[in-house]
């Protein structure tokens, strides 16, 4: 069996042209991990500061109000609207549905879309009444 130099063995990532389908499959497994990682080491953190005393506690909510804290707290809501929604999307597939090229590419933009739409919603007003506290 002669080989051909010029072609790959195998399907390879420069082949594949890039899609909302692939970018919302890497982000589902990005999610989770850093929803693992990051959300497991705060509330970690929380219950260590809440079980040591009121100064560690005091160091916690200093850093977890602090625009760093609320930095982190709006990507980790990001990152649970995003796992969650597509998981969502995964669910409807196991059930055999969505599979079609444009319900496949169109249930993929909306989930990443509908994260982002969510976290605005849930931070824009805490946001704006933590800025309107601060004047």
């Amino acid at each position: 069996m002669s080989r051909n130099p010029g072609r790959p063995l195998s399907p390879h990532l420069t082949i594949w042209k890039w899609g909302p389908h692939m970018a919302v499959s890497i982000l589902h497994r990005a999610t989770g991990v850093g929803l693992a990682i990051v959300a497991g080491l705060g509330f970690i953190w929380w219950l260590v500061a809440a079980a040591s005393g009121p100064d560690a506690y005091a160091t916690f909510y200093k850093v977890a109000t602090s625009w760093f804290g609320y930095l982190v707290a709006i990507g980790l809501t990001w990152a649970f609207f995003q796992h969650l929604f597509s998981a969502l999307r995964h669910f409807v597939m196991d059930i055999g549905a969505g599979y079609e090229l444009k319900v496949n590419r169109a249930a993929a933009i909306a989930a990443m879309a509908g994260a982002v739409v969510v976290t605005v919603l849930i931070w824009a007003p805490i946001l704006l009444s933590l800025s309107k506290g601060a004047n």
